[in-house]
């Protein structure tokens, strides 16, 4: 996988990696070795979607 900082954080000690495909990880930058999380990429942009809205 490709990783890259998510454009969500806040450029300080909580950042979060993405990578992204079929399905988007996601993972703690500090804990890398803890493994990730994946989610069907539509599923992803909905998420984000609500957060933006405050919905969350």
């Amino acid at each position: 996988m490709k990783w890259r900082k998510s454009s969500y954080s806040d450029g300080g000690s909580n950042c979060v990696e993405v990578a992204d495909g079929a399905n988007t990880a996601v993972r703690d930058t500090q804990n890398r070795d803890l493994g990730h999380l994946e989610f069907p990429s539509p599923e992803w942009s909905a998420f984000l979607r609500a957060l933006e809205r405050g919905e969350l």
